[in-house]
């Protein structure tokens, strides 16, 4: 009868054990999800802000040939 409750105790340890590693890892992930929402929301305004430039320096070519129409006549 013994050897089955040590047997349980080594069971119960052994999940014990894997639940605590478990838990670790997924707060290690939880942190790594964070991180990578991040950077992915820096690399969204990076790229919104350089749509806007793109966008102002079309409107620069566009105001320059314009400019250059009128002076050719």
């Amino acid at each position: 009868m013994m050897n089955i409750i040590e047997q349980l105790n080594e069971k119960i340890d052994a999940m014990l054990n894997r639940y605590e590693t478990m838990k670790t890892e997924n707060e290690t992930l939880r942190t790594e999800v964070v991180s990578y929402k991040a950077q992915s929301e820096a690399k969204d305004t990076q790229i919104n802000k350089l749509e806007e430039d793109n966008a102002m320096k079309d409107i620069e070519i566009e105001d320059i040939v314009k400019k250059i129409e009128l002076a050719l006549g």
